[in-house]
């Protein structure tokens, strides 16, 4: 019955944040994340990519040896992208933010020490896995003669943010008014839209799993993905099944805000760049995510562009790792790692797919300490067991409250 208990607590759920609001079924769209970080947690994965910057460059390379001994040359090598890739965009398409950040590595996929990251769950951007080769060639016209003419779910908000919000969870907060919109359209339509666009007017993301409506061709690039490669690392670690692949295509400067998944994640950038900041869970108390029962669960409540820190003090401590990834590369976002997603500014239309596997099954000796992942899981599923306890959402807060004020302060 113990042992029964812990799995259910430290188990992860099965949903994942749509770039852009609401909430796909089941089987159907968006997947997550889920398995343990690394046992050294935050303190682990700096001593990885090394010193604090306020802002982020790529001429700064980051300092200080891991604890596995890499030296700062090797370190500055690994986090830097080419000479070619860095002509093709600049500092000045990147929002500014006032909290600091530091390089997420950037390696070859054969390197060593790949494993290791991916192992402790670590970010890490894998620049020549060919796993979406046959997909560097789309754009707006290959896709729009090639996807099909299935119905296509495009988000529409009336800024670049688009939050996510889960549609059933609307009926806990009345007043609650989502500031983006799903519809269904034809590819083609969503392109002529795009084609249209002017400063001020709506914007659009396309997110869609890619299923068997899709057209011959698009089923043959499929195909001609690199699944040994990805295969192998899902094999390797135990993974559980991959839940779906979703297809991104969303207008320059358009933000996906801060947001933790539960699955597994291998975010594989086919046109454009996005830049992509990560933070680790034990930075959950920095974020301030929504409470579990609130339509924006799983988002921080921070806007990062004007961040309130009267509201949330503890965003001063905040410290973000990031990347810019750009065609055939593949970032690895591991569960229940906050990411905050930007297509750069004027940087054009952005295509991407994620990869969402199941994180490992719940081990069969839960290891002490605890894991910050497995903390930010029993949260989760407490707020749950006090909502259905209670039978209304709303109860959850003050009873946490009435439970802590002036005994654990």
């Amino acid at each position: 019955a113990v042992r029964l208990r812990w799995e259910l607590m430290l188990a992860g759920a099965d949903t994942v944040l749509p770039a852009g609001g609401g909430v796909v079924p089941r089987g159907r769209a968006v997947p997550a994340e889920a398995a343990p970080p690394s046992s050294g947690g935050r303190a682990h994965y700096a001593a990885a990519v090394g010193s604090v910057r306020c802002r982020r460059s790529w001429s700064e390379g980051p300092a200080g040896p891991r604890s596995g001994g890499v030296l700062p040359e090797q370190r500055r090598a690994m986090a830097e992208p080419s000479g070619d890739e860095r002509r093709r965009w600049s500092e000045v398409q990147l929002r500014n933010y006032t909290f600091a950040t530091k390089d997420i590595p950037r390696m070859s996929h054969s390197d060593p020490r790949v494993e290791a990251l991916i192992d402790n769950e670590e970010p890490v951007v894998l620049t020549d896995t060919n796993l979406v080769y046959p997909a560097l060639k789309w754009d707006l016209e290959y896709l729009q003669e090639n996807i099909g003419d299935g119905d296509f779910s495009v988000y529409v908000a009336k800024t670049h943010k688009f939050l996510y919000y889960d549609e059933k969870k609307m009926v806990n907060f009345k007043n609650f008014k989502p500031k983006s919109r799903r519809v269904e359209m034809k590819f083609s339509e969503f392109a002529e839209k795009l084609g249209k666009i002017e400063q001020g007017d709506s914007r659009y993301y396309l997110q869609q799993t890619l299923n068997d409506t899709v057209g011959k061709k698009i089923v043959m690039d499929f195909l001609g993905f690199n699944w040994n490669w990805i295969n192998k690392q899902q094999t390797k670690r135990n993974w559980g099944q991959l839940t779906s692949n979703l297809l991104l295509v969303g207008m320059e400067g358009n933000v996906t805000p801060a947001h933790y998944d539960e699955q597994q994640n291998f975010f594989a950038q086919i046109n454009g760049y996005k830049r992509c900041i990560l933070f680790p869970p034990d930075q959950f108390d920095c974020l301030y995510p929504y409470p579990v029962h609130h339509p924006c669960d799983r988002q921080s409540q921070v806007d990062f562009e004007n961040p309130d820190y009267e509201r949330f003090p503890n965003f001063r401590n905040v410290v973000g790792y990031e990347t810019v990834v750009g065609p055939g590369d593949v970032l690895y976002i591991p569960m229940y790692w906050w990411h905050h997603i930007e297509s750069l500014l004027n940087g054009g239309i952005t295509i991407t797919v994620n990869f969402w596997y199941k994180g490992a099954p719940t081990p069969k000796r839960i290891e002490y300490p605890l894991k910050s992942h497995q903390k930010v899981a029993i949260m989760r599923n407490i707020e749950k067991m006090l909502g259905e306890a209670l039978g209304e959402p709303q109860e959850v807060g003050p009873l946490l409250n009435t439970m802590i004020k002036g005994r654990y302060d």
